[in-house]
């Protein structure tokens, strides 16, 4: 079997059969049979710009033979598309491989859904949109190729090698077999009420915030104090991931603070990370706004130190083995419908942080996993963002009703963050106001909310590690074992055997 990652190696179901035939002289049918059993598509996005078109004249001007073999695919397969659904031009339209409707494109994804035997997504939600909205077309064609698995991480990386403490509590409390079988991280529940454990597992993360201070401080000059609450939100920089939300929250903290400086607000440390696409504009000014931001907040003697930020640089899988286990809480705050899936919630939950998210992407079952109870949740849901967008959703109505908010906008927009540059931030501040196509204002207050029951909840010391430990006791579902054995069950059809 070979796996297609997404859209970006589809050429391989057309490379496979230009090599069956030409170099091999197989015939059509048996060859496209073999490469249809050879394939199977993993979809990691329902965002548009994710599904891949590669221009046709690229194709004839790199691989001309491959183009040639790609049309007659597609020949083939519109006439099975006409015999099972006669008369549908949409369906047609919308299932050819090639894209006509002005300069001709090679739509990467048609392409392996047609030469796969298997199609799936990366989480239970993203799965049913997936066939509900982006490949509807072909699920009604071929229902049988469709499944669901679930991501997952592997805990010998993002525990074992990451969290070295945690690791060492953990086995001195169930026994060594946790990292190859994670279900028996079930037996640490009992542990969430036994107050010496929960004494522990502080002192584990508080060691571990101890390191990431250091690494802040000797990568940004920033001293950040290990005793706050370390919020934290590392992941790609796009506007469906609203790091945005994230900092419209911050300024709200800001200024409630700057309206009553006696205000109390336990001290909490913002930290993001991330990395935007090179071409990427309003990711870059995204970036751009989290330091603007710090620096005010971060130097005003009114906030004193209740509140840093902090944009940790070079966002990687070696940094971030020093940033999941040091998290307190874990931002999963994406619009609900976008993300597929995510695997950063699932490496901050197996390390003992709290998540406050959106139900999208594998954030639903991590809920289901971990409790409702032990999960802060807000927003909504994929089903109330697609009725707001045809009810003609009006992100000023709630600008113009919601006070802080109101006041956040402005703020902004003043140039209290750019140096007076009242220009700087416009085209965010005027996306949200005019388009917001991600919901953030309409999720603003309901996460504004949820991170006053964050900020009170972290105030019952008992409590939160009481929640994290049993985050970290029901992750056993989200060992990437699992998600490799129903690839090899739904996907793959291999059986394991011995060695001898």
């Amino acid at each position: 079997m070979i796996q297609l990652n997404d859209t970006h190696p589809s050429v391989s179901v057309a490379e496979l059969m230009r090599i069956l035939i030409d170099e091999y002289k197989i015939d059509w049918d048996t060859a496209w049979n073999t490469t249809c059993k050879t394939f199977s598509y993993t979809n990691h996005t329902l965002l548009p710009e994710a599904l891949e078109k590669w221009s046709v004249g690229l194709f004839a001007y790199l691989i001309p033979r491959v183009l040639e073999i790609i049309y007659e695919i597609n020949h083939r397969f519109l006439n099975e598309v006409k015999r099972n659904f006669p008369g549908d031009e949409g369906k047609l339209s919308r299932m050819s491989i090639i894209d006509e409707a002005g300069e001709k494109y090679v739509r990467m994804a048609n392409l392996a859904c047609a030469g796969s035997s298997a199609i799936n997504g990366v989480a239970a939600l993203h799965t049913e949109l997936l066939k509900q909205q982006v490949l509807h077309d072909w699920v009604e064609m071929f229902p049988q190729r469709f499944h669901n698995v679930t991501n997952g991480v592997t805990p010998r990386r993002f525990i074992v090698l990451s969290n070295p403490g945690l690791s060492k509590l953990i086995t001195e409390s169930i026994g060594d077999k946790w990292p190859a079988r994670l279900d028996e991280l079930r037996k640490l529940e009992p542990f969430a009420d036994d107050a010496s454990f929960r004494e522990q597992f502080r002192k584990v993360k508080l060691e571990n915030k101890r390191i990431l201070a250091t690494l802040i401080k000797e990568r940004t000059g920033i001293t950040v104090d290990p005793s706050s609450m370390y919020d934290i939100q590392v992941k790609r920089i796009h506007e469906y991931k609203r790091q945005h939300l994230n900092v419209l929250n911050i300024i709200t903290r800001y200024l409630r603070i700057k309206q009553n400086p006696g205000i109390d607000i336990a001290p909490r440390t913002f930290i993001f990370g991330g990395k935007a696409a090179p071409g990427y504009h309003v990711a870059k000014l995204m970036i751009k706004l989290i330091n603007s931001v710090g620096d005010v907040v971060n130097n005003d003697p009114d906030v004193n130190g209740r509140l840093k930020v902090v944009f940790f640089p070079d966002f990687n899988v070696t940094n971030a083995q020093h940033i999941y286990p040091a998290a307190d809480l874990s931002e999963q705050i994406s619009t609900a419908g976008k993300e597929a899936s995510g695997t950063g919630n699932m490496k901050f939950s197996m390390n003992g942080a709290l998540t406050i998210g959106t139900l999208d992407g594998a954030n639903v079952e991590i809920r289901e996993e971990v409790g409702d109870e032990n999960f802060f949740l807000f927003g909504l849901t994929a089903a109330q963002v697609e009725e707001s967008k045809r009810n003609q959703y009006d992100p000023h109505f709630i600008y113009d009703h919601n006070a802080e908010l109101h006041d956040v906008i402005n703020m902004i927009n003043a140039g209290h963050f750019s140096k007076g540059d009242c220009n700087l931030f416009k085209p965010i501040t005027d996306n949200l106001l005019w388009h917001d196509p991600y919901m953030l204002m309409a999720d603003y207050p309901l996460y504004t909310a949820c991170q006053d029951l964050v900020a009170e909840t972290w105030k019952n010391t008992s409590e939160w590690n009481r929640m994290a430990v049993l985050n970290v006791a029901r992750m056993g579902k989200f060992s990437s074992d699992r998600s490799i054995q129903e690839y090899c069950e739904k996907i793959w059809k291999v059986k394991p055997f011995r060695m001898k």
